[in-house]
């Protein structure tokens, strides 16, 4: 079909037409124009969407994968860019020698059956056609629209609307198809080097927008600020120039922002047009808004009326949108990808006043990194930290030596910029952004490929923080605290949430918080008898450690302490306090807190042999004192301390002659340092079996010294595992296992773990 047949089809009605990768935006737009103007649709694509969801309620008969029967009793196809010959619906096609159209041939035809407005240019388009869109509806001229992204204040990101004479589309440079359209007017955005998968230089690039020039009827808005598209457009017979350049027809003028909006004033040709608020930040934006003003306004419709629909205005899906925002945090997600529309975002973030900006980015596609790498070296200063992900290849095939790391060299080689770096993984990047995050802090996530994935768990985790924050009082909370810092095997993998109150009242509200949203909580001690997985902790992970959890009080014979008390610190102050029973502390490397969760024991000695009440907030955050009788107490477990939280304790000992604790503190202290190994472990690994002790039966099997990673079996005691430097979590589960195979298979003994194994094997960042 040529352009004048496809036209008269499309805008006909009662056609079948199928579209192969109905899912993106682009595509999605083109069936809800088919379907409304009566065609009978089918699609498919390799996953369904939200758009897919509604367009099937409009009608659409959606596949997913390709379903080439679909294809069979089709009269046109329409194809996307991303799609291949290969492709199953467009090899059916193609043998049945079906007419198959790109989607932009079939959305400059359906344009022909109204009077076009184009919107071109390498940056901006989305959110110069919607506001455009945006300000005609409003003037009441019902334009039909074609954009490239959810507008949340459009609807939809495509519409017919019969009513009216004007369609606003913007059209898409990538792969020239801009020549297909012959438009009334044309807003003519940036012109500069991009798309070199397709383009051979600028030149090629510049004859493409010479020829949709010529093929404009009516006016040409331009850029006056932009070098490229002034030096090609000022010649057209119908040119009209905007931007903040002097001598430009429609100029802005002081522009200052406050509040994420931006306030500026507009003149036409030296006489004043008014004042104009835009809420949406950015100077770019105040430049895209102004040639909205100029169109509409050589269309007739009133200043007052054009002013008033783009302070109403509301931005695209990924244009510098807000996922989080708190007097502590910002993050916002953008789909800029390109050295200009980076400087541009990057500009309009430090111009929120925050008091860092972290930037996110991933490049997208090899060619773009690869012919763009000095200008993506100089287009990042106006962040404080920048971690690069891999490249997002699109279609592309990679190009050897062509990373997220030829950026990060592009940048040392270009500026002294400092607090870059490369995370091939890309679902870490939020980890590695996100552990450092302060308040006042901007994150941008920045690209135009996934990378918004990680910006949305930032701003989920963001939200979840400031919760804890604003609910907790004095302490400390931030994300992502990696575990093996805090736990005495130094291995696990991060909280997704670490806090650490310094009241009992602020714990309390914490628990209270973390049961109406229902955050799992898990609350730690010194690390000790505990075993993290790799994946870390989900939820929130309190540590009662500060303030009054160190609370250490004597009273006679009776010593209170607050559950972040070190045991040593316990046995030390009964002995200056001339109390015995307590020595056999002294020889446990953990707290007040987890010797009371685990009923922990050591040379004969039990906690709750000792323990005189205990004081616990349970899931609602009410606070309970309990005497043992009322507890549920066994052997290295104290089921009532699982879902209750104990915050302090009252033990008893008994009169004891200085000598006497010294000895008994001196015997444990020797039996520690004899029978315990001195590096990295957890303690006791196994619960001691009824035949034989845990540590001779793994001797006897000749497992001492046996290994995984960087784990390995004590050869000083055979119930202990212990970090040799580098083991993971991985590692030592592995061994315990082997063990536990081992105790099986050759005595018919399972072993069981006193260790506390928590956590999950997937990452809390995803």
């Amino acid at each position: 079909m040529d352009g004048a047949q496809l036209a008269k089809f499309l805008t006909g009605g009662g056609r079948r037409v199928h579209l192969i990768g109905v899912a993106g935006s682009g595509m999605s737009g083109i069936a809800g124009l088919c379907l409304a103007l009566g065609h009978r649709v089918s699609g498919s694509d390799k996953a369904r969407t939200v758009e897919t969801d509604r367009l099937q309620t409009l009608g659409l008969d959606f596949s997913s994968p390709a379903n080439p029967e679909k294809v069979r009793d089709s009269e046109l196809v329409i194809f996307s860019s991303a799609i291949k010959p290969l492709h199953p619906d467009y090899e059916c096609a193609t043998k049945l020698g079906l007419p198959i159209v790109r989607r932009a041939d079939a959305l400059a035809a359906i344009m022909r059956q109204k009077k076009g407005i184009v919107v071109a240019g390498m940056h901006g388009k989305t959110t110069t056609s919607s506001m455009g869109a945006h300000v005609l509806r409003e003037a009441g001229l019902h334009p039909s629209h074609y954009v490239g992204a959810e507008i949340p204040i459009l609807g939809v990101n495509a519409l017919w609307d019969a009513a009216g004479e004007w369609f606003i589309a913007e059209a898409d440079e990538s792969d020239g198809t801009i020549v297909n359209y012959h438009p009334e007017h044309s807003i003519i955005l940036n012109i500069e080097e991009e798309h070199l998968d397709f383009y051979a230089d600028l030149a090629h690039i510049e004859r493409t927008f010479a020829q949709l020039l010529r093929q404009t009827t009516g006016g040409v808005f331009y850029c006056a600020d932009d070098k490229h598209a002034a030096r090609i457009c000022a010649e057209h017979p119908r040119a009209i120039s905007y931007g903040g350049s002097a001598g430009a027809d429609y100029r802005f003028e002081d522009v200052h922002p406050k509040d994420f909006q931006t306030h500026f004033v507009v003149t036409r040709r030296g006489e004043p047009l008014g004042a104009v608020t835009l809420n949406v930040p950015g100077r770019h934006n105040v430049s895209n808004a102004t040639s909205v003003i100029a169109l509409a306004t050589e269309l007739g419709v009133p200043f007052s009326k054009i002013a008033e629909a783009l302070e109403s205005f509301r931005g695209a899906r990924r244009r510098f949108e807000i996922k989080h925002r708190s007097e502590r945090f910002m993050i916002v997600d953008d789909y800029g990808h390109h050295p200009s529309e980076i400087r541009a975002t990057l500009a309009t973030a430090r111009g929120t006043g925050r008091k860092r900006v972290l930037t996110m980015f991933q490049p997208h596609r090899y060619t773009r990194t690869q012919a763009l790498r000095d200008e993506f070296g100089r287009a990042f200063e106006d962040t404080d930290v920048l971690v690069l992900a891999d490249i997002y290849p699109a279609s592309e095939t990679p190009i050897p030596g062509v990373t997220g790391q030829t950026i990060a060299d592009a940048i040392a080689e270009h500026t002294a910029q400092e607090g870059v770096s490369f995370q091939p993984e890309r679902r870490k990047i939020a980890f590695d952004i996100g552990r450092m995050l302060e308040p006042g802090d901007l994150i941008l996530s920045l690209g135009a490929g996934d990378i918004h994935e990680q910006g949305s768990v930032l701003a989920r985790d963001a939200a979840v923080l400031d919760g804890i924050l604003n609910v907790m009082g004095p302490g400390i909370a931030r994300l992502y605290e990696p575990l093996a810092k805090h736990t005495t095997m130094r291995v696990g993998g991060p909280a997704q949430i670490w806090a650490e109150p310094e009241t009992e009242e602020g714990f309390a509200r914490l628990v209270r918080f973390a049961t109406e949203r229902k955050i799992p909580i898990f609350v730690m001690g010194r690390g000790s008898n505990l075993l993290v997985r790799d994946g870390g902790i989900r939820g929130m992970v309190v540590r009662l450690s500060r303030g009054e959890f160190k609370r250490l009080e004597v009273h006679g014979a009776h010593i209170s302490a607050g559950v972040g008390v070190r045991q040593r610190e316990l046995a030390i102050a009964a002995r200056d306090a001339g109390i015995g029973g307590f020595e056999w502390f002294e020889g446990i490397p953990g707290n007040v807190g987890g010797a009371l969760r685990m009923n922990a024991g050591a040379m004969g000695g039990e906690t709750f042999r000792q323990v005189v009440s205990v004081r616990f907030v349970d899931a609602n955050g009410e606070f309970h004192t309990r005497t043992p009788g009322d507890l549920e107490v066994h052997y290295r477990d104290v089921p009532t301390l699982a879902k209750n939280y104990a915050v302090s304790a009252t033990f008893r000992g008994e009169p004891a002659a200085a000598a006497d604790i010294a000895a008994r503190l001196d015997a444990s202290q020797q039996k520690r340092r004899t029978s315990q190994p001195k590096e990295s472990s957890a303690g006791c690994i196994f619960k001691n079996p009824e035949t034989v002790p845990a540590g001779k039966l793994i001797d006897e099997l000749g497992l001492k010294g046996a290994r995984v990673g960087g784990a390995r079996v004590s050869e000083i005691h055979g119930n202990f595992i212990v970090n040799e430097g580098g083991a993971t979590a991985g590692d030592v589960l592995a061994l315990i296992a082997q063990i536990q195979e081992s105790a099986r298979a050759a005595r018919k003994i399972e072993l069981h773990t006193e260790v506390q194994i928590v956590g999950q094997e997937e990452p809390v960042y995803v």
